[in-house]
């Protein structure tokens, strides 16, 4: 089966179009050798696939023999990621959630109110 096929029925990507992509772009290795999206993928082959900005590593258990159910997945890849992998996504993550840049767009509400409060507190005589 076709390394683009396979992460296609296992779930990995939405489309086969994307996995093609990724194969194209490099993201996708097995056995540590980067692939075209024609490569045959055999069981106990090795693959590591770039996603999100995270590195999957998969186990090939068994070749589908077409889409399978988010439930069956297990049965034909086993995820061996590291967990380090997942936590650095979360940071980034959370880094693009309260990063604006200066000056660029209007302020949020919340930029407003915190705003507004820091004008509106009384100055104290000393």
């Amino acid at each position: 089966m076709r390394i683009d096929k396979y992460l296609w029925c296992t779930r990995y990507c939405k489309t086969r179009s994307i996995a093609t992509n990724a194969c194209k772009k490099g993201h996708v290795k097995i056995n540590n050798q980067v692939v075209k999206p024609s490569r045959d993928v055999y069981a106990t082959d090795k693959i590591e696939f770039r996603k999100d900005q995270v590195k999957y590593q998969l186990q090939v258990n068994d070749l589908p023999e077409s889409r399978v159910g988010a439930k069956l997945v297990n049965l034909y890849v086993t995820d061996v990621t590291p967990k380090d992998a997942f936590d650095a996504k979360e940071l980034l993550k959370y880094s693009k959630e309260y990063y604006r840049k200066k000056g660029v767009g209007r302020p949020t509400k919340k930029d407003r109110r915190d705003i507004d409060d820091f004008y509106d507190t009384p100055e104290e005589d000393i």
